[in-house]
């Protein structure tokens, strides 16, 4: 994860659009950041390893792949902030790019100053949380036999089997198990997970609480975890320990 400070972080902008590209690059420079573009998605890996991006600006639709499947594998085989800017601007879109790990996600016809913005954001966020190295002392939550390491991102059930989290999955499921036993509004809860600085989705909330209660509760009709508190959010109602 970046260690250097926002101006010089290294900005790789994916989009197939030449004109796209342009506009963004040159918005970047001026403000001072190092840019790579690409216009396909083969080339991104390969610029990312070379050149030790901090963050991609990523186009949804790209001549030969998807930039949701790219975003995906982008978050789950490096540290890199992602952004998505695309043409889509339905709100499911925007609920999937962020369930699958972007770190935000900004509509086409864009104002240059605005995508500035985002980046300055998401690029605060990646220096105040850098990703822990191996030898970092794990911090594990326990509940009800399941542990919940926040070092290494991972979730293990009772059985001891490993759960599989999304980036946005993880991200409330920490929230909550660092907030047992109170309400929490939508709001707050966007605002832990760092979705604060995006549009802000309530549903997107709702959608990620039931894909948690789907992985952690017995009966995710009628969970014990994660309860709903009518007008007021969500409560994680739980004994949880910290070791």
């Amino acid at each position: 994860m970046m260690t250097l400070t926002e101006p010089s972080a290294k900005i790789l902008v994916v989009d197939d659009d030449p004109d796209v590209r342009d506009i963004v690059e040159r918005c970047l420079v001026d403000a001072g950041y190092k840019v790579w573009t690409c216009g396909e998605g083969a080339m991104v890996l390969g610029v990312i390893q070379e050149q030790g991006i901090d963050l991609a600006i990523v186009d949804l639709v790209l001549p030969d792949t998807d930039g949701l499947a790219l975003t995906r594998s982008l978050k789950e085989h490096s540290n890199i902030g992602v952004i998505i800017l695309s043409g889509r601007g339905e709100t499911t879109e925007k609920i999937i790019g962020l369930e699958i790990g972007a770190d935000d996600y900004l509509a086409k016809p864009f104002e240059p100053r605005e995508l500035l913005a985002r980046v300055r954001s998401v690029l605060r966020r990646l220096v105040q949380t850098p990703s822990a190295s191996p030898a970092a002392e794990s911090m594990i939550f326990s509940f009800e036999g399941w542990n919940l390491d926040i070092t290494a991102r991972t979730l293990t059930s009772p059985k001891g089997e490993p759960v599989e989290l999304s980036s946005g999955e993880f991200n409330l499921l920490k929230a909550f198990v660092e907030h047992p036993n109170r309400v929490l509004s939508r709001d707050q809860l966007l605002d832990f997970t760092h979705a604060n600085d995006s549009p802000a989705f309530d549903r997107s909330v709702d959608v990620r609480v039931g894909r948690v209660r789907k992985k952690i509760e017995v009966d995710p009709q009628n969970p014990q975890f994660i309860k709903t508190i009518r007008n007021g959010g969500y409560m994680f109602a739980a004994s949880v320990n910290q070791s």
